[in-house]
């Protein structure tokens, strides 16, 4: 802006406008750098990324239960799935050889963390990857099965929770001795090539020992195999049965505890589903507690890998 030399009204006059001007000018100046101040963060700030993890089951529809427990722990941390969480669920249906495809097909996926439902879904992720992080929701024996390193450091990149089930099998004994006290003979029903169970068989026979009892141990590797199996027990007259942790005497729950009523022996289970499913009793550990527990460890996790956890 021009003004006319100064000493005069008239240039006095000019500049107080052009002071004025000035005013404007830097008050509107003020406003727009605050607005872009405050406009800069919620440009820069980028939205908080929806962890993605895995859940590898041998048969979902055995276990629904056991998945209601995981989510229920979710919940208690603060996810929802399909809203700041997302799962994605493989199921190979009772195809344990379908358990490797999964396992891979969830690694390309590139996923926040694995779950694995049980000990066989752990080998196939541990054999499907060495960084993502894999929670196992239970297994029998972590250290003997090759997963972790121990129990206090696991190493690697797998973590998760124990059932112990091979230090309790003489427990197990103690509670069948007490319902029949003249036992001497027990049918031992399990599947060998379950991790963990080969160890739990030696614990058992450790224990028999103890207690006078000779094993009878029978294999079931299908459904087919139950019925015969009662029928091998009776035949070696067996007094009670001891059944192991697996894929098949979890899925034919109901089966087992029906033949094991209609042959009249006494059986012991490791697994509180079983006794939903009609079973006499059982002695271990809460697997739903266990599968609930395992979302901890999926917290801790995405937390100690960035921001992808809730706000609590």
């Amino acid at each position: 802006m021009f003004c006319p030399g100064s000493g005069t009204k008239q240039a006095q006059s000019c500049v107080r406008r052009e002071g004025e001007m000035n005013k404007r000018k830097l008050g509107s100046f003020a406003l727009c750098a605050m607005l872009f101040a405050l406009c800069q963060p919620a440009e820069a700030q980028q939205p908080t990324k929806v962890p993605r993890i895995g859940f590898l089951s041998t048969a979902l529809s055995s276990v629904a239960t056991r998945t209601e427990a995981f989510r229920q722990g979710l919940r208690e941390l603060g996810y929802v799935e399909g809203k700041n969480i997302i799962i994605e669920w493989r199921d190979a249906e009772g195809k344990l050889d379908r358990l490797s495809e999964l396992a891979a097909e969830l690694v390309h996926l590139k996923l926040d963390v694995i779950v694995s439902a049980a000990p066989r879904p752990t080998r196939a992720a541990k054999e499907a990857t060495v960084t993502i992080p894999v929670v196992m929701a239970f297994d029998n024996d972590p250290v003997g099965n090759g997963f972790v390193d121990s129990l206090a450091r696991p190493g690697g990149n797998i973590t998760g929770l124990s059932t112990y089930y091979s230090e309790i099998s003489g427990k197990q004994l103690e509670l069948l001795k007490e319902i029949v006290p003249r036992l001497s003979r027990v049918a031992v029903i399990g599947t060998s090539t379950v991790p963990g169970n080969e160890q739990t068989l030696k614990e058992t026979e450790l224990a028999a020992k103890a207690f006078g009892v000779k094993l009878q141990y029978l294999e079931i590797q299908r459904p087919q195999d139950i019925e015969n199996v009662f029928r091998a027990a009776r035949k070696g007259q067996a007094g009670a049965v001891l059944v192991l942790s697996s894929p098949v005497a979890t899925s034919q729950r109901a089966q087992i505890a029906e033949i094991a009523a209609k042959s009249r022996l006494p059986a012991i289970y490791p697994q509180s589903d079983h006794i939903d499913a009609g079973g006499l009793m059982f002695y271990g550990p809460s697997i739903n507690d266990l599968y609930r527990r395992a979302a901890t460890y999926v917290d801790k996790i995405l937390r100690f890998f960035g921001d992808r956890a809730p706000k609590k």
